[in-house]
Parts: C-alpha cells; structure tokens; sequence
C-alpha cells in the first residue's frame, strides 16, 4: 500500500466518512491541505469571509441535516477567530469537527509566525481536541474525531495538523467502527426507570412534558416519537429555544416556549404541575428563572444523554441517562404493553385554557407604524406552506421569531441559544442552504447583528445562494435597550444604532436584491416580492423603535413573575420582582 502525505489522508478519510461540504478559508498552515482539495473533486469547499463564519455556516449546515458540519481554519489568528464559534456550538450541542492548522513541530512553543496554543485554548469549549503529530495516526484520529462529535451528546471536535505533519507521508487504511476507550455514552435507558416514569405519568393529574434540543438532535424518528407519546398520555408540552419545532405548533397539545420570554401558560403549566418530564433538556438559567421558585409542586423526571447534566442545576426524582429518542420509544412500548388509558386530564387542561385565554402574546398596534411582531406573523402567513429553514440573528427580534413564526417540524430553526451569538444567523442559512439546495432560507435579523458578519454577503453571492435576509430595523440595540428601560430607568446607554448603512445600497453592492419596507401598507407586497425574486434578497423592514418583546419574566424572578405587556403584570408577581420593573 503506498504511502501518502498527511494532508492527503486527511482528504481521503473525509471522504470516507462521508463528508461533501467543507467551510473554511485558507492561511499558510493549512496549504498542502489546500492543494489536496484542490486535487480532490467530491468535497465541496466553501470560502468564507471570516473564520467565526465558516463555524455558524458549519453549525447552520449540521442543525438543518443532522451531519456533522466540518470547518477547515489556519493556525494562530484563523484558529481563534473560530473559537466563538466552536464555543456556542458546545453549547447548544451542535455536531462539528474543526481543522487547524499548526505550525511545524518543532516551531511549538517558540511563538512562531501565526502559532497559537490552539489545544490550550479550545480545551474548555470543546469535547475534545487532538495534536496530531504522526502522520501514520492522522488517519484514525479523524474518524475518531466524527466519532466523538456525533455520538451521545454531540459537540465540536478540534484537529489541530501541524504543516510537517500534513506534508510527511505514511500509510492509511480506513479504520472499521470507531470504539471508543472510554467513550462510550448510554443511549438504553434502564428498564425500571422507564416503568417507573410511565406509572408517574399515568398517575399524575398535571403533568407536563418539558422538551429541548436533545428531542431534535436524536434524530427525526425521536420528534415522531414525542407526538406519539403526548397523544397517548394526553399531557401538555413546552419547550427550550433549541426544542422549537419538535412538536407542530399547530398542536393543540402545544404550550409554546417557556422561560424569560415564554408564554404566560407555559410557564404557569410549570409553575403548577405535580409532574415534569424533562426531555432533553438541561434546566438553563434562562427556562428555570429564580431556582427556588421552580415548579415548586412537582416531581421531577430528567432524561437526558449527557450524564452530567442530570442533577447540575435541578435535582431531580427520577433521573433516566439515555438517548431522547431511544427512552420515549421504550416509554411507548411500556405504555401501550400496560394498555393504560388515556387520563382524564380535563380540570388541568381547562386551567390551562384559562391561562391561554390571556392572550399572552397579543401586542398594540397604531397602523401608523410596524410592529416587529406583525412582521414576523406576515413573513410566517407568507411562506409557512413552503416549511422554510429560518435562522436568527440574537437579541428581540430573535424572541419575536420563537415566539410568532410557528414551526411544524424539526431542523427548520436554526438560533445560537446557550451562548447568544450576535452574527450567527447569516452564516447559519447559507450553512443550511448548501445542506437543503431546494429549500427556502430565511434570516430574520436585526439591524445590528447582521452587520457582525455582514460581510457573508459575499459568500452567498459567490456560490449562488438565494437566502433572504429580513431585517427588523428599529435602529436599536433592541433588547439591550430594553433591559436598560426596564431596569436601568430609560438610561441608552450606547445601545442606539447609530451610523447605519443603507442595507439596500449594500447589498446591491454585493450582488443581492434589497427592498426597504417602511409602512405597514407595505409588508405584505414587499415580503411578497422578496420570495418571488430567485437569487438573494436583503430586506429592511423598519419596525417600531420602542417595542419591547413581552411576555418578559425579570432576570432572578420566578415564572409566576412575568411582565404580561408594558404596566401590566401577571398579577403573581413579589414585591422583590415588582423592584425590578
């Protein structure tokens, strides 16, 4: 078998895994990489205009096809510029491989030209990392790698290639299954935990599924699973940020979101249920709110993959370590093996039809100006019969697209939810456009987020990618500005986009239609006019300055703590949360 360089086993071996779409952007310690793509015609690699890009556009690409996205960087500045990246993809448990390169192995330690401890600075954010100095392991080490990203909980891997290595040679022979030596996450649950769930939900009298991300990354069966599982047992279901679409919002089963920017049933289904099925979900500070205040009543159920999320923040009654998808199967087949009716839950539902009649996520309107809800229901009413993928900047705009776009399947929404990344949500829809060819993709976007990776522009433009950006310009750092309203007495501090460019201008400049919306007369025609234009669309759609993204519960406040609309509280809410607003 002939020996081949380090960047050539590199290349072959992702091609064995299967891999077609690489992002990156080149630097001197990546070149013979490089010069292997180059030689190599089945991966396809797209150049990016900033590495913290090619990680989002990776992560877009992932979330919108359940394979792991793969990122291709240099070493010292390209390899932290992905950090950001690397890090919110942790976080939101995004399966991703990242390759940098490193410069020689004898230069290490020495601050050579572009050398950064590149395995010391992404030990934290990463499930693992890799020095890679033979080139005779380069090989198995990527397939270990994938291996470790996409399996149990998934997550970024880094592969750090110094340049001697990708140009010396050595043999590779593609490994069998990767067995991993102490890597080996449980995705059976225990038998007995799953009986003892399913007799908890059979005798519990408010119950409640609380869902995340985890529901989607265990794959589309598991989303399947969940509607089988709530229509046998009759209970409601809430769900994280990341879990949006894993239940169709059109289910009448469907509480919508819950936590900071929840709806007022969701969060009072919580605060009153005498059961919580957690599914995939780990109890970040944004869902619970003040700990001690958390669901007072129940038991508490938490399946999840990741051991040590089971127990972190909330104890729990009953902890079940397991793949989402693999427990509800098992919990179904236990249900429907005991024939347990389906329960009576009639008194909980028509308290939580009593809640919902609160309309929650009702909001004024003048008709004298747009109000970024509004926005959001007309872009959803014009394009839901075409499923689209839908990414999001962060800030108010991203809440206003949780809480009033509707999401009837899973891997149609795309958002940076534990780490809150300003500049993900382009690069995330050309990530998922190049992973869905035919579908449509949207970025709803602020006016400042956008301009973190503005400069996308170009790579949408280069590999003909028709994404539609839509654009809530209220001129405002929105939901900073909001917090300092609420919280600060009305003190703007630095939180006024000033400076604006004019986004049309700018994106005909980079090759993309732009249409500017200015009154509400306007929305419908001017969202009707971005779908049927096939190529590239930025829209500026300029919305109320001053609308501030309601239901809102007060950092530290308790869910019974929401602020319903401005001057108007839940009628729960403490003093202490009083103080707050």
């Amino acid at each position: 078998m002939p020996e081949k360089s380090g960047a050539d086993i590199l290349v072959e071996a992702l091609v064995d895994l299967g891999v077609e779409v690489v992002f990156g952007y080149p630097g001197g310690a990546v070149l013979p990489i490089y010069d292997a793509l180059f030689r190599h015609s089945r991966i396809k690699h797209i150049l990016v205009r900033h590495e913290q890009a090619a990680t989002h556009a990776a992560e877009g690409y992932a979330r919108s096809t359940g394979k792991p996205g793969v990122v291709l960087v240099t070493s010292g500045p390209g390899a932290t510029n992905a950090v950001t990246g690397i890090t919110d993809a942790l976080l939101d448990s995004i399966p991703m491989v990242v390759i940098t390169g490193q410069v020689p192995t004898g230069l290490i330690g020495t601050d050579a030209f572009q050398e950064a401890d590149t395995v010391g600075i992404t030990r934290h954010c990463t499930k693992h990392n890799y020095l890679v100095k033979d080139p005779a392991k380069l090989g198995h080490i990527i397939h270990e790698a994938f291996h470790i990203a996409t399996a149990g909980r998934p997550g970024p891997v880094v592969v750090d290639i110094p340049k001697d290595v990708q140009v010396a040679t050595a043999r590779y022979v593609k490994p069998g299954p990767i067995q991993h030596k102490t890597y080996r996450p449980q995705v059976k649950a225990d038998r007995a935990a799953i009986e003892q769930v399913v007799d908890m939900i059979a005798a519990a009298e408010r119950p409640v599924f609380y869902t995340g991300g985890g529901i989607i990354n265990s794959g589309p069966a598991a989303s399947q699973l969940l509607r089988e599982l709530v229509r046998i047992t009759g209970a409601p279901v809430t769900s994280t940020l990341m879990g949006l679409g894993a239940l169709p919002a059109s289910s009448p089963q469907w509480l919508g979101m819950l936590g900071m920017h929840g709806t007022y049933e969701a969060n009072m289904s919580m605060n009153e249920a005498d059961l919580v099925v957690a599914i995939g979900a780990r109890f970040d500070d944004r869902v619970t709110g003040r700990l001690d205040a958390f669901s007072p009543r129940s038991r508490k159920v938490h399946i999840d993959i990741d051991r040590s999320s089971v127990n972190k923040i909330v104890r729990v009654d009953l902890p079940i370590v397991a793949d989402a998808g693999r427990a509800m199967e098992d919990m179904i087949l236990v249900w429907k093996s005991r024939q347990h009716p389906k329960p009576d839950l009639s008194g909980w539902w028509q308290r939580i039809e009593r809640w919902r009649a609160k309309r929650c996520l009702d909001f004024p309107e003048t008709g004298a100006e747009i109000m970024p809800q509004r926005a959001v229901r007309a872009l959803y009413e014009a394009t839901k019969h075409r499923a689209p993928i839908v990414s999001t900047e962060v800030g108010q705009h991203q809440m206003w697209a949780a809480q009033h776009f509707g999401f009837e399947a899973p891997n149609k929404w795309l958002t940076s939810g534990g780490l809150g990344t300003m500049g993900y949500g382009l690069p995330a829809a050309i990530g998922a456009q190049l992973g869905n060819p035919g579908a449509l993709c949207i970025d709803i976007a602020g006016e400042a987020s956008i301009q973190m990776n503005i400069q996308e522009l170009a790579t949408a433009t280069q590999y003909r990618l028709p994404v539609k950006i839509f654009i809530l310009n209220n001129q405002y750092m929105g939901m900073v500005r909001q917090w300092q309203e609420l919280t600060y007495s009305s003190r703007y501090s630095e939180s006024y986009s000033d400076s604006l460019p004019d986004f049309v201008k700018l994106g005909e400049a980079y090759g993309w239609k732009g249409i500017r919306i200015e009154r509400p007369d306007q929305l419908d025609s001017g969202i009707a006019e971005m779908l049927a234009y096939d190529g590239p669309v930025i829209v500026d759609c300029m919305v109320a300055q001053l609308a501030n993204c309601f239901p809102m519960i007060p950092s530290g406040a308790a869910h019974t703590d929401m602020i319903l609309q401005a001057n108007e509280v839940s009628g729960e809410m403490d003093d202490e949360a009083k103080a707050l607003v």
